[in-house]
């Protein structure tokens, strides 16, 4: 652990010093401050700065993992000629880049939020499932980034996968499963429809928000067939275990390829 440590914040003393990560973390901070500037509603801010999330946040996460692990091959490869295992290596780097990614986005909306939210609790809540959404959201994409970024060594190629890993999971998918669930109406659709969300992170990630702030006003059409289940804790178990496997799925995947691969 000492050694994924060492490399994790070398990594994140390297990200923090890029002017990627403060336009990552300006971003949010525009953003947040702006939607405060059109509706004073810290309630109603956390639900578009969670629409914003589940849009950009898988986006951010799988470019910026990507091209810093293509930037980064000549330092990856002169760490591996130490007597370093290589799953320090690829742990430390996953862990560094997450955090730093993290750390961006609660920088962005934390300090408008200090400065022009509220200190009520519902609304100080509604702030922290955001931010739960965006540690969840991160980890995912930043590992299957870095998945995709070590089977693939073009650079272009890698930088295709993932936009399509984004385009199908945060703008495609729901309209998939609606053009589907029409065309089967006739039928009994919940128990697919739930396997179907399970099967995104991006709508998990919407009806762990939904349950947890109680607002419609994200609710896609998934979350609104299967709120009554995810309100449940059996159903919020599901979800939240259902995450953590999308997660680890690829960081065991990650690791097989990374020891494999021929640097």
């Amino acid at each position: 652990m000492t050694i994924v440590r060492q490399i994790s914040g070398f990594v994140i003393r390297d990200i923090l010093r890029s002017r990627w990560s403060i336009a990552n973390t300006m971003f949010f901070a525009i953003a947040t401050a702006g939607l405060f500037y059109l509706q004073a509603d810290s309630a109603r801010v956390a639900v578009s700065i969670s629409s914003l999330s589940l849009v950009f946040i898988p986006l951010i996460s799988l470019i910026y993992t990507a091209m810093y692990y293509y930037n980064s091959r000549d330092f990856i490869e002169l760490i591996l000629t130490q007597p370093i295992g290589r799953r320090s290596v690829f742990l430390g780097l996953l862990l560094g880049i997450l955090i730093s990614l993290v750390a961006g986005f609660i920088t962005g909306i934390g300090i408008p939020y200090v400065i022009l939210g509220s200190s009520d609790w519902t609304d100080i809540s509604a702030v922290i499932a955001v931010i739960v959404i965006a540690i969840a959201l991160s980890s995912i994409f930043a590992a299957l980034a870095l998945v995709a970024a070590t089977r693939c060594d073009d650079r272009g190629k890698g930088l295709a996968v993932i936009l399509g890993m984004w385009l199908v999971a945060a703008v495609l998918y729901d309209g998939l499963v609606l053009a589907a669930a029409t065309a089967l109406a006739e039928y009994p659709m919940e128990t697919p429809l739930l396997i179907a969300s399970l099967a995104n992170p991006v709508d998990l990630s919407r009806v762990l928000f939904l349950v947890h702030s109680d607002m419609a006003a994200l609710m896609g059409y998934t979350g609104a067939v299967f709120i009554r289940f995810f309100d449940q804790p059996i159903g919020l178990v599901v979800a939240t275990v259902s995450l953590l496997a999308w997660f680890a799925a690829p960081v065991w995947y990650g690791l097989r390829r990374f020891n494999l691969k021929d640097f």
